[in-house]
């Protein structure tokens, strides 16, 4: 009897600009049977510009807009939580992954906010949500956005906010802080790996700290780093130990990642 042959599943990487989001990509992309979009002429060889199922006009995905525009905010209660939707988006995808994939990475930070669509869509799918510390998020899209640093660093904690509300309705997601993340490359490889259940992650190379040209940046105000802190963010770009989010169905998945 011939095996069926499993379709692949996507893994979903999303954030706010700036955040880590294309690190993360690179990292997933390393590992033995996943792999992202190649070959485009997209920005970041993001798929949300290679699709024609959900519209991506100049409005959409705006950096420090996006995450906080309820219209962008796509839920399973969604007009586009359909067949077609899906049967779309797999055709218009379908040339940029190499065949054989076991894990399809799709990276764009539009995905924040749009997780529990794309999990009614794609029912296997699994979402990985970086964050980097709002002052240096704040200061990277200065010179894109024309606000100030406070706030620029109240859409990054309202961002959080709509994340928080979101957790409760997905079934996989992991959470991964870029700090976290560049203090030991080798170390979050195989947490992605474990998350994706996925085995042979080679270690991987030291990443310079891109947070560092930003201190002195103007910092968070006191009720922002109240509300930071739930993240593990102090002002001055300090960091605090945080015990991150990891959220499977499979315990055994959940604990490998979250070890």
């Amino acid at each position: 009897m011939t095996p069926v042959k499993m379709p692949p599943r996507y893994l979903f990487i999303g954030g706010l600009h700036r955040s880590g989001t294309s690190l993360v990509n690179r990292l997933a992309n390393a590992l033995p049977g996943a792999g992202g979009i190649t070959g485009s002429a997209a920005p970041e060889n993001e798929g949300v510009y290679l699709q024609g199922a959900i519209a991506h006009t100049a409005q959409s995905g705006r950096p420090m807009h996006f995450a906080t525009n309820p219209a962008e905010h796509l839920t399973e209660t969604h007009p586009l939580n359909s067949l077609e939707t899906r049967q779309r988006l797999e055709h218009d995808w379908a040339p940029w992954f190499a065949p054989d994939l076991k894990w399809r990475v799709e990276k764009s930070p539009v995905n924040l906010t749009r997780m529990r669509l794309m999990q009614q869509l794609f029912p296997m799918a699994q979402f990985i949500v970086v964050l980097r510390h709002p002052e240096a998020v704040a200061a990277s899209v200065a010179s894109w956005v024309d606000a100030p640093a406070p706030a620029l660093i109240d859409h990054w904690l309202a961002a959080q906010a709509q994340l928080v509300q979101d957790l409760p309705y997905l079934h996989a997601v992991m959470i991964l802080r870029y700090e976290d993340i560049i203090a030991d490359p080798s170390h979050a490889l195989r947490r992605i790996a474990a998350f994706l259940d996925l085995r042979g992650a080679a270690p991987a190379e030291a990443i310079a700290d891109g947070n560092l040209p930003y201190h002195g940046a103007p910092p968070m105000t006191e009720a922002q780093a109240a509300m930071a802190q739930e993240w593990g963010y102090l002002p001055g770009l300090k960091v605090a130990p945080w015990k991150g989010l990891v959220q499977h169905p499979l315990r055994a998945v959940r604990e490998a990642a979250a070890a």
